[in-house]
């Protein structure tokens, strides 16, 4: 038996404010799911962040709503649990919750036992570290069925782990139920999969299926999982996907025109225009002469940025948009608010409604927090 495990789809993503750039991620989509569909999978697992924002756009609905369709035309099941990207705080219904009640998908994120054929498939939504001990005594009892169960035994979470990601770990594998032949992950973004002593089955994270603005710019691949279960081991094989060319580059002003020489060499073999980051070191920097450069490459990326930094340890300067990178943010929130806790909350919550101008969500969002610390204090 054979699934496919894709995770951080982040539908409806929109980057540069551009069109370009939000069709990128309904490609990856829609390549994932093509796979899956020619490689005749059993059933697909999506779990978590299916969407970028709690509320996303009609597109982003239909895109999933046409998988989801291929998927059953193909007698092809498919099973989702809900990533922080998917839920809002303002109690509304989540919206892939509508592909549940339309049996156009299975919902398998309340901690129940879900059975397909002689698998298997539970897991939890999204848990909030402040929450992560009362899950303890549901991980224990959803351990306990796992261990009965004599069939493929698959766990669906949308959490990180320690091991895989030290900042944006929220429990550790010692804390996940003993008896699973697979761990189905999301949340960290990039591929990472791992068997431990004490798990039946390995710790698998896909990864996002597309550079999300969290991650900046950087050369790397990006795919998801088809999981074979036929036998009494679960395998993983990575599935890479096509996905537009992100090119980070490290150079010096002296160098800057073979640099730009360079990039465009590598621009014209490519489909789709690349995104690219130069970052530019040297202490005589002439703008002029660099922006003259620049110039030449911007018509052939879809988005072009460089940052400016001199030999010493002085601070750098970024010239055009900022990157966000999640694990500097993260260092320097924690360093700033001398709170891990205040940091994941600024870095993993509130700013990922925020750069959706969502400001209704962001205002409750900061009151329940207000709530909790106030709750907190009183005890």
């Amino acid at each position: 038996m054979l699934f496919s495990h894709i995770s951080d789809t982040h539908l409806g993503l929109v980057q540069y404010n551009s069109e370009e750039r939000q069709n990128d991620i309904y490609d990856a989509f829609n390549q994932a799911i093509d796979i899956s569909i020619k490689d005749h999978v059993d059933f697909v697992i999506f779990a978590g962040d299916i969407f970028h924002t709690p509320n996303p756009s009609g597109t982003a609905i239909m895109q999933m709503a046409h998988a989801l369709k291929k998927l059953k035309q193909n007698n092809i099941e498919s099973f989702f649990i809900l990533g922080e990207h998917d839920i809002s705080r303002i109690r509304a219904y989540p919206v892939p919750y509508v592909y549940h009640k339309l049996g156009f998908s299975h919902h398998v994120g309340e901690g129940k036992p879900t059975y397909f054929k002689d698998v298997l498939i539970t897991g939890f939504d999204k848990i909030r570290k402040s929450e992560m001990q009362d899950f303890e005594s549901r991980f224990q009892e959803i351990d306990k069925i796992a261990k009965e169960h004599k069939g493929p035994k698959i766990l669906v979470l949308h959490q990180g782990i320690i091991e895989a990601h030290k900042f944006a770990g929220e429990l550790s594998a010692n804390d996940l139920p003993k008896n699973f032949t697979y761990y189905a992950m999301g949340h960290l973004h990039e591929k990472f999969v791992k068997s431990f002593s004490n798990l039946k089955g390995p710790v698998a994270y896909p990864g996002s299926i597309e550079l999300t603005s969290s991650e900046g710019i950087k050369n790397t691949k990006k795919g998801f999982f088809e999981v074979d279960i036929s036998g009494a081991e679960a395998k993983p094989k990575w599935i890479e996907l096509d996905i537009r060319p992100q090119l980070r580059v490290y150079t010096s002003f002296e160098n800057i025109t073979k640099t730009v020489d360079d990039v465009l060499n590598q621009a014209s073999k490519s489909s789709k225009k690349p995104i690219v980051e130069l970052r530019i070191q040297g202490k005589n920097v002439k703008i002029d002469f660099l922006q003259a450069q620049i110039s030449r490459l911007i018509p052939h990326t879809l988005h072009c940025t460089w940052l400016i930094s001199k030999q010493s340890s002085e601070s750098s300067v970024l010239m055009n948009k900022p990157i966000r990178i999640d694990d500097e943010m993260l260092k320097l929130a924690t360093s700033s608010l001398k709170s891990e806790q205040l940091a994941n909350f600024a870095i993993k919550e509130l700013l990922p409604v925020l750069t959706s101008n969502d400001l209704d969500h962001t205002n409750q969002i900061i009151f329940e927090k207000y709530k909790q610390f106030r709750k907190e204090k009183l005890k």
